[in-house]
């Protein structure tokens, strides 16, 4: 700010999984590599603080594969992005999200482009360049551009983490899992193609699955705030975690139920539906929900609205659960993910 040194923002969404963090990541290094005489630096900035990049283990486990030190990376504590667009200095590139929270509001206005795979919520100014495709992973937008530009600018570093990421969201591109578009697909052998030497398919997703999943050593606040979103009406908000382990093993934790209480007093929340999803040895996906609430009607509506369902059907089945405050699932409808729950639960809100 004091220089007066213009800076272009690349950033994912909240969530922070590997898909945004590698999308912002590798857009950022092709904006800075292609723009004709770039007045402003090009950042990618992960959207946590740097607290919170632990909890992401198959994100720090693809980075440290590749060499890529914590150091190196900037994240949303450490930039001051309303401070810079106040002094007109910010310009903003969305990857993996197209609608800022309510927090940001006021960084609207320097939305330049998005690149999202979500269905559009909103328009968007008629100067910022929107790219909305329904495929698989964001990486395969990220990927299709760079593919666009001129020759030479992937290199292998930035291939690896593409391709890692594509085949990590796409469940290594089975189409049993509900998420794998053609276009996936051809990033991913465009990616092979380029780089023979890339790990086998199947090698560089077990591993990457393994680290996500790998939960071990996280106490059960990290790990439901390892994937979360959070819902808001007018009265109340509602957290939903994806928990990576499966109903039965989660809800055995010791002090569960305490640290349930715990956290959501601690950040407000009147309630919380934790979706679990873990995979057979064919890597066909099991998912399970839990809806806590301390207020019963809240987690009767909630469970309400999921049992009677039609878009999609969950195809609930009940599970016993050890306490009243606690209503437990399992999950006919396996290809029913987080994103296809989210606007069941905003409309029972």
């Amino acid at each position: 700010i004091r220089r007066h040194q213009e800076i272009h923002v690349v950033m994912g969404n909240e969530a922070c999984d590997l898909d945004s963090t590698v999308s912002a990541l590798a857009l950022a290094y092709f904006l800075a590599k292609t723009s004709p005489a770039p007045k402003a630096a090009f950042i990618p900035v992960l959207n946590i603080p740097r607290a919170d990049f632990a909890l992401r283990t198959e994100t720090t486990f693809l980075l440290r594969e590749q060499g890529i030190p914590a150091a190196s990376l900037i994240f949303r504590d450490e930039i001051d992005l309303g401070g810079l667009h106040r002094a007109g200095l910010l310009s903003l590139t969305l990857v993996d999200h197209h609608v800022l929270p309510g927090a940001d509001a006021a960084l609207e206005e320097a939305v330049v482009e998005v690149l999202d795979h979500r269905p559009l919520e909103r328009d968007r100014a008629p100067g910022c360049q929107v790219t909305a495709e329904p495929v698989g992973s964001c990486a395969t937008l990220v990927t299709e551009r760079i593919a666009q530009g001129p020759p030479g600018v992937l290199d292998r570093l930035t291939a690896a983490l593409l391709h890692g990421t594509i085949l990590l969201d796409c469940v290594n591109l089975s189409p049993a899992a509900g998420k794998v578009t053609p276009r996936d697909v051809a990033c991913v052998s465009l990616l092979e193609a380029r780089f023979p030497a890339l790990p086998a398919r199947h090698a560089v997703f077990e591993a990457l699955q393994a680290a996500k999943f790998d939960v071990s050593g996280l106490t059960t606040e990290q790990m439901l705030r390892k994937d979360l979103k959070v819902l808001s009406s007018d009265e109340l908000l509602l957290a939903v975690s994806a928990v990576y382990v499966d109903l039965e093993t989660f809800l055995r934790r010791p002090g569960l139920l305490q640290d349930l209480d715990a956290f959501c007093q601690a950040r407000g929340y009147a309630g919380l539906v934790a979706m679990t999803i873990s995979f057979n040895e064919r890597n066909e996906p099991s998912r399970q929900l839990a809806v806590y609430s301390q207020r019963q009607t809240l987690r009767s509506a909630v469970c309400q609205a999921l049992e009677e369902a039609t878009a999609p059907s969950l195809h609930l089945q009940p599970l016993p659960s050890p306490w009243s405050c606690v209503g437990a699932y399992a999950q006919g409808n396996a290809l029913a993910s987080r994103k296809k729950v989210l606007p069941i639960l905003r409309a029972a809100l």
